[in-house]
């Protein structure tokens, strides 16, 4: 389990703001109909368009790099299907859903709709209580180690859709899921860098249940809690923010966020600052161990240092970590608090749909004045020993 969730930081990573939401009345034709585009204010991945009694959703970036757009029909009920083509097309209602990554089960939660699961990968990995109340029920099927290792259960299954994370290798998958009628969606919410941009694909998940409305005010309050976090650390100054180092040694390289990455841009709206901001990039600056010595030895903060328990474990594990001073003084946090019944971690679950509480902590650590009563929800400070 700590290999795969290792294996999850080193390709999540570490984790500008428009405030406004406003109605974008650009339309367009399509034969005879009309779309009415819905405004996204962070989220660049992908579109919605309301037209009469149905949605069209577009992915226009699957993955990093991608060039070819995902265009999908969600039909009200009872209704049309309009012209044109798609790469698949959703009846409403819903009732029977297949998820394939663990951050899109907390979109299930906060819009009431956790019992429209029937099966996932790897049920060990699910962190949320909810979930586990309809597996101990017997009514989530274990798919597996994913959806490819059992795609004939899937087709079985006959869900309303099912939900292909693109940093998996179901892509692949998609053609046999189209012959067998399977509508199937990609979900490319991890190419989003802003923090707000990831957890603005509820919408895109609300569409999918019929449930648009739930979903926007879902979000609209993240978003609410985030900024209001995110004004409070806008105005120290850069003297007083403290230095943060992050990432882990992995077979001699350090990986580490790029500076325009989700984690990185997370760490600057909390008030730190960031000692590899001089790397660009959106994923992971692969540096090595000179290198993170003679720029990081005497930052003030480690945050995100994979998952070990204690500072002990740590400096066991690879001894060079004890050379740093962030790890002589205990100033190192995981985001290892919380963990699902089967050791799956609630920050790889629920932490991209709520930045507002990564902020928090992270402020918290960086600046406690400013939030003098929060508590951390994600992180933890790294005791000398367990």
């Amino acid at each position: 389990m700590k290999n795969q969730l290792f294996g999850l930081f080193i390709r999540l990573v570490f984790i500008s703001v428009t405030y406004s939401f406003t109605a974008c009345n650009t339309n367009k034709e399509e034969g005879n109909t009309e779309l009415e585009k819905v405004d996204l204010t962070y989220a660049s991945g992908f579109t919605i368009s309301r037209g009469n009694n149905f949605w069209e959703l577009e992915v226009t970036q699957a993955w990093s790099g991608a060039d070819k757009i995902f265009t999908y029909l969600v039909l009200e009920e009872n209704a049309e299907k309009p012209a044109g083509n798609f790469d698949a097309i959703i009846q409403l209602p819903v009732e029977k859903i297949i998820l394939t990554s663990t951050t899109h089960i907390p979109h299930l939660d906060m819009l009431n709709s956790t019992e429209k699961l029937i099966a996932f990968p790897n049920l060990n990995l699910i962190s949320s209580e909810n979930t586990w109340r309809q597996i101990d029920a017997g009514r989530v099927e274990d798919l597996g180690s994913g959806p490819s290792a059992n795609t004939e259960m899937v087709i079985d299954l006959a869900p309303d859709w099912i939900m292909i994370s693109t940093l998996g290798d179901d892509l692949k998958y998609l053609d046999l899921l189209a012959q067998a009628e399977i509508p199937a969606v990609i979900n490319g919410e991890y190419v989003e860098q802003h923090p707000l941009g990831r957890a603005e694909w509820v919408k895109f998940t609300g569409v999918l249940l019929g449930k648009y409305e739930e979903a926007k005010a879902v979000f609209e309050e993240v978003e609410k809690d985030y900024l209001e976090a995110e004004k409070l650390s806008d105005s120290i100054i850069d003297s007083l923010r403290p230095t943060v180092l992050s990432g882990v040694l992995y077979q001699d390289i350090w990986y580490a966020p790029g500076s325009e990455s989700w984690g990185a841009n997370i760490l600057q709206n909390a008030g730190g600052n960031y000692i590899f901001s001089d790397q660009k990039g959106t994923g992971s600056a692969q540096l090595n161990y000179e290198f993170v010595i003679e720029n990081a030895l005497e930052a003030d903060f480690w945050i995100g240092s994979a998952d070990f328990s204690d500072l002990e474990t740590m400096g066991n594990a690879e001894p060079r970590y004890k050379a740093f001073r962030a790890f002589k003084s205990g100033n190192v946090f995981s985001y290892t608090q919380k963990r699902g019944r089967a050791g799956g971690l609630e920050y790889f679950e629920l932490g991209y749909m709520r930045p507002d509480l990564i902020l928090k902590d992270l402020i918290k650590i960086l600046h406690p004045n400013l939030l003098p009563a929060y508590e951390l929800y994600f992180y933890q400070q790294l005791d000398a020993k367990k």
